[in-house]
This record gives C-alpha cells, sequence and structure tokens, in this order.
C-alpha cells in the first residue's frame, strides 16, 4: 500500500496533511482527510472497498461530489500513484 501527504480542500477549510494512495489488496486508490480531534475518526474517507476507486479521476469524482477536492495533484505524487499502479496491475 502506498501513501502519500497532499492538501485536500475544502469550502474555507483545508487539510496539508491529507493520505492519498493506492491499496493494491483492495485494488483501488483512497483518500483520507480531516481527523478529528483524536485522529481515528475522519471527515472524509475513500476507498475502502473491492475495485472502488481504479482512477484517480473516480476518486476525485467522488470527493468533489462530498465537497472535496485535491486537484491539481502535485505532479511527483501522481507520478507515484501511476507507478504504484502499474506495479500492481498485472500484464495482459
Amino acid at each position: 500500500m502506498s501513501r502519500y501527504t497532499i492538501t485536500v480542500t475544502s469550502d474555507d477549510l483545508a487539510d496539508p496533511d491529507a493520505t492519498i494512495g493506492y491499496d493494491a489488496p483492495l485494488r483501488t486508490f483512497f483518500l483520507q482527510a480531516f481527523p478529528d480531534e483524536s485522529g481515528d475518526d475522519l471527515a472524509l474517507w475513500l476507498g475502502t472497498s473491492d475495485r472502488e476507486f481504479e482512477t484517480i479521476d473516480a476518486l476525485h469524482m467522488a470527493a468533489f461530489s462530498r465537497g472535496y477536492s485535491f486537484m491539481p495533484l502535485p505532479e511527483d505524487v501522481a507520478l507515484l500513484l501511476a507507478a504504484d499502479f502499474a506495479a500492481e496491475t498485472p500484464a495482459p
């Protein structure tokens, strides 16, 4: 599982310590942001089911539909996520 720190925004709020990554066993991209004060609950946690988000675009649309955004994704993170996905995707 890969994990990278990005900034997720929502209206006037920002979480500069949000996490995006690729979960190989679940074959999905995931996004976690806006923890509560205890750090146990997250306001946003996407990508917890098998093949839930097979593309970054699908993940972004799901976040956007809930009032959150993480675009533009930093170029280095986008390249690392693409490499993570490619490394875990079986060749035909």
